[in-house]
């Protein structure tokens, strides 16, 4: 009965795929590519990869646009201590931070501020995750780098699988969406 249940399970998924319209409609579906245009800007603005600024957004705030984890805010979840940092920076309205051109724009700002400080991207990625001075003392730590620049092993468990899940959504966005 079990073996008989399984392949009935198998064969329904086979099918359900099959009528969503292969792999890829069933990625579109769990990784949708809202802010386009607001994505686009604001990695060409400060020169970044626009899959991966979607990867940073999926992962941090998956599309909400109203997201928040109590301390961080938006779409690519900017602290209010990360969006001062931003705001005397640049021209971004502080108490503009939460509209998602905004946040993005801050985002993809303070995200190529820790790709030049880092130089590494899965540096200035567990940057964005831990922050900057927590990476600053595992860089200084060689359990976890051996060159002071990259980091050989992350130790924090949220911060390693961040990377992971960027990545991935990185080129499953890289593979369904044309950013011309």
């Amino acid at each position: 009965m079990k073996k008989l249940l399984t392949v009935f399970i198998i064969i329904a998924l086979f099918a359900s795929f099959v009528y969503m319209g292969g792999m890829d409609r069933v990625l579109e579906i769990i990784c949708p590519f809202d802010y386009k245009l607001e994505i686009s800007k604001g990695a060409a603005t400060y020169n970044l990869d626009p899959y991966l600024v979607a990867a940073v957004v999926k992962t941090e705030s998956n599309f909400d646009k109203t997201a928040s984890s109590g301390v961080a805010h938006g779409l690519m979840q900017i602290t209010d201590t990360t969006a001062e940092y931003i705001a005397e920076r640049t021209d971004y309205d502080f108490d503009r931070r939460f509209e998602p051109g905004t946040n993005i724009m801050m985002g993809c700002y303070y995200l190529s501020y820790l790709k030049e400080r880092f130089s590494d991207t899965d540096t200035a990625l567990a940057a964005y995750n831990a922050g900057p001075a927590t990476v600053d003392g595992w860089l200084k730590d060689a359990r976890y780098s051996t060159n002071g620049k990259t980091l050989d092993i992350i130790p924090y468990k949220e911060t390693k699988d961040y990377i992971v899940k960027i990545k991935l959504y990185k080129r499953i966005y890289e593979r369904l969406y044309k950013i011309s």
